[in-house]
């Protein structure tokens, strides 16, 4: 029976013979790409295909997560003028109730959008995204 050291270095079977060090395969950027996407097909089972394969699902799971084209573009910043010689204006109480958290944000073109603590920060990017490509 052969041994394999994780350290890289050859052990012995347990008749005393040095076995060989095997390698960690490495793949092409083409065979994760077609392994992918055969893992991507409708109906298709992660596991069955890193079987299929032999492989180890995980490292599919890993190939999936760094193909998958990224939701979150890089930041984008944007000018903020802060204007202190006007008023603060009140505050407004809308439906009887007071609301927290609130934030009003004043675009350049004279839009105002209204955002609370509720927004999640992919809704609001979307929103910010398609007032500026609507200007």
């Amino acid at each position: 029976m052969d041994t394999i050291a994780t350290d890289g270095v050859a052990g012995q079977d347990s008749r005393g013979e040095t076995a060989r060090a095997r390698r960690r395969k490495s793949y092409t950027l083409e065979e994760k790409q077609r392994l992918v996407a055969e893992s991507c097909e409708p109906g298709a089972s992660v596991s069955l295909v890193a079987r299929r394969h032999d492989i180890n699902a995980n490292l599919l799971f890993t190939w999936r997560r760094q193909m998958r084209p990224s939701a979150a573009s890089p930041l984008e910043l944007i000018p903020v003028e802060v204007i202190s010689s006007v008023p603060a204006a009140a505050p407004t109480v809308t439906g009887g109730a007071e609301q927290r958290g609130v934030i009003e944000i004043v675009l350049v073109s004279g839009v105002r959008v209204r955002v609370d603590a509720e927004v999640s920060e992919a809704a609001l990017r979307r929103v910010l995204s398609a007032l500026k490509a609507a200007a």
